[in-house]
This record gives structure tokens, C-alpha cells and sequence, in this order.
């Protein structure tokens, strides 16, 4: 697996995400599909990167706002730039029950400690696991 390609500059581990995963899966597939009412051939994603950070499934027909950054500061990670953390990485309200993209902030922190192959490897999953099934621990 190549790790860099297959995390966005964001920090989310697309090569965990069931969009991507689809592209292997057809029963996951179907599944996405039906659950939120999209076409089959959109219930599938190649990766931010790979997407140029347009995501059709999302609707999407520009980059996002931290794709277009990164590439016009010409980095690979959002934790690599100076202005880190800043307001593209905001985590909101909006669909977070769903989408784990309130653990952008945090991922790349952990990509800054650890390294990108070995949060890949050993952390990206349980971060989301936590992340949609985890108790709040004070």
C-alpha cells in the first residue's frame, strides 16, 4: 500500500474509508449505494490524491479547499506547513456522526510523531474505530 498516496493532505486515511474500500468490495458497494442513495457506479472513491481532491460521491466539482492549499504551497500534509493547524481543518457539526473529518487535527499530529508508514499501519484504523465507537474518557 502506498501510504502517501492514499492519505489525503488532511490527514484522513482514505485506504480505511468505505468508499475506497468499495472498489474491492461489491457487497460494501452495493450497501453504500442504497444507504445513500447514489448510483452504484459512484459508491466508490479512488483517494483525495488520486481524486485531485475532487470527490465526485460528495458532489464535489472543485477541489477542496485544502487540496487547492497544499498544492499551491506545494507540501504533501497539512502538518507539514507552517500555518499548521489552521481554519481548513476546523472540525464541524455537520455530518461528524458520519464522516470522520473532526479527526484531521489529531491524525496529523500523530503522522508528525510517529511517521506516516507507521500510523498507517498502526494507528489510522483504531483512531477511527475510536472515533465512531469509543466513550469519552475525561
Amino acid at each position: 500500500m502506498d501510504y502517501d498516496q492514499m492519505t489525503a493532505p488532511c490527514g484522513l486515511d482514505c485506504f480505511n474509508c468505505p468508499m475506497y474500500l468499495a472498489n474491492e468490495n461489491q457487497e460494501l458497494r452495493k450497501a453504500i449505494s442504497k444507504k445513500q442513495g447514489i448510483p452504484l457506479e459512484k459508491a466508490v472513491c479512488q483517494g483525495c490524491r488520486n481524486e485531485n481532491g475532487t470527490i465526485a460521491f460528495l458532489g464535489m466539482t472543485e477541489p477542496c479547499s485544502v487540496y487547492q492549499c497544499i498544492e499551491n504551497k506545494g507540501i504533501r500534509l497539512c502538518c507539514d506547513c507552517s500555518d499548521f493547524p489552521c481554519d481548513h481543518l476546523h472540525p464541524y457539526a455537520d455530518n461528524a456522526s458520519s464522516f470522520p473529518h473532526n479527526t484531521k487535527v489529531f491524525n496529523l499530529c500523530l503522522i508528525k510523531k510517529m511517521g506516516l508508514e507507521a500510523w498507517a499501519q498502526n494507528k489510522a484504523k483504531s483512531v477511527k474505530d475510536t472515533y465512531f465507537k469509543g466513550k469519552l474518557k475525561l
